[in-house]
C-alpha cells in the first residue's frame, strides 16, 4: 500500500495537474485518446474563498488523434468540486470559453471557435446516474434518427462533449484501466484519522500511470501543499458551521408556517361553526376578537 495526498483537495490537484506529464496521462485515460501535445492556458482558475470552497478549474489546450489517426486541436475545460456546486456555476465557466477570442482560429476564407471537452469531476453524486465515469457525446443526426458521419466546424464550434467523473461510485472500482487510475481520488481509501491522505494498492495501476502516483506522494510530503489542505480544512469547517446555522433557521421558520398554518385552520373551522349558528361576520369578529376584513380572507 502506498499513501498519497488526496486530490480532493484543491492544493493537491492543482500539484498534480501542473505537472505535463501527469496531466497527459489523467486526462488521455479520460479521453481514450491519444494527446500528442498538451499545454495548460495561460489563465487558471480557481474559487478558494474564505465564504466558501466550491470549484476549481483549469484549461487545456491538447492536440489529439482520433480513432482514425486524424489530428484535432481541442480545449479542455477541467473542472473538479468536492461540494454539490449549481448547475449555473458550470454554464458560466463553460460560457467564459465562448466568449474568450483566443479560442477562436481563423482559416484563409472562415473562423472557427475551438471545439471544447468539458471534464466534471465530482465528489457527490448526480440523482439517479450510479456509474462513476460518464460520457455525454454528440452525434449529428437526420430527420429519421439515421447517424451522419462526419462533422462540420460549426457545428463543433457551437457545441461539446462532457466527461462526469462521480466520485462516490467510484468505490475501488477495477473493471478497466480508468477507473484503476481513478483510485487516486477515492474517498473510501482516507487514511483513518487524516483526510489528507489515501491508502493506495500500487499494484492495481498500470505501469504507465505511477508517475501520477509518484506526483501524489511528493504532494503528500510538500510542507506547502499540508499547509494548503489544513487551510481547505479551516474554510470547509466554516462551511459546514454557516451551513448549520442556516439550515437551523430554516427549520424555525419552517416551524412557524405550518404552526400559523395550523392557527388560520382553527380559525376557519371557528368560523364555519359560528356561521351554522347565524352569526354574520362582524359578529363572528367580535367573537373571535380579529378584524372583518382577516375573517373575510380566511373564509
Amino acid at each position: 500500500m502506498t499513501l498519497i495526498a488526496n486530490p480532493i483537495y484543491d492544493s493537491v490537484f492543482k500539484y498534480m495537474m501542473e505537472d505535463e506529464r501527469v496531466a497527459n496521462i489523467l486526462l488521455s485515460a479520460l479521453l481514450k485518446k491519444e494527446i500528442l501535445e498538451l499545454q495548460v492556458r495561460q489563465h487558471e482558475y480557481t474559487n478558494v474563498q474564505r465564504t466558501h470552497i466550491s470549484l476549481f478549474r483549469m484549461d487545456f489546450s491538447a492536440k489529439i488523434k482520433d480513432d482514425k489517426g486524424e489530428e484535432h486541436l481541442v480545449l479542455i475545460e477541467l473542472q473538479k468540486t468536492w461540494l454539490p456546486t449549481e448547475t449555473l456555476r458550470f454554464r458560466q465557466y463553460l460560457g467564459t470559453h465562448y466568449l474568450n477570442k483566443e479560442n477562436v482560429r481563423k482559416d484563409s476564407d472562415s473562423q472557427y471557435g475551438l471545439p471544447i471537452i468539458s471534464i466534471y469531476i465530482l465528489g457527490h453524486t448526480l440523482g439517479e446516474l450510479k456509474e462513476p465515469v460518464i460520457y455525454v457525446r454528440r452525434r449529428y443526426l437526420d430527420y429519421e434518427d439515421n447517424v451522419i458521419e462526419g462533422k462540420d466546424r460549426f457545428i463543433e464550434s457551437l457545441t461539446h462533449d462532457s466527461i462526469i467523473v462521480q466520485i462516490p461510485f467510484l468505490r475501488k472500482r477495477t473493471r478497466n484501466r480508468l477507473e484503476r487510475l481513478l483510485n487516486i481520488f477515492d474517498q473510501d481509501c482516507r487514511l483513518e484519522g487524516d483526510d489528507h491522505l489515501l491508502e493506495i494498492d500500487e499494484s492495481l495501476f498500470h505501469a504507465e500511470d505511477v508517475p501520477v502516483l509518484t506526483r501524489l506522494l511528493k504532494a503528500g510530503v510538500a510542507p506547502d501543499v499540508r499547509r494548503s489542505m489544513d487551510v481547505e480544512d479551516e474554510i470547509l469547517s466554516e462551511i459546514e458551521a454557516r451551513d448549520t446555522v442556516i439550515m437551523q433557521k430554516d427549520q424555525v421558520i419552517q416551524q412557524k408556517e405550518q404552526a400559523l398554518q395550523q392557527k388560520e385552520q382553527l380559525i376557519r373551522s371557528m368560523i364555519r361553526m359560528l356561521e351554522q349558528e347565524g352569526l354574520d361576520e362582524r359578529q363572528i369578529a367580535q367573537k373571535l376578537a380579529l378584524p372583518v376584513e382577516q375573517i373575510r380572507q380566511l373564509k
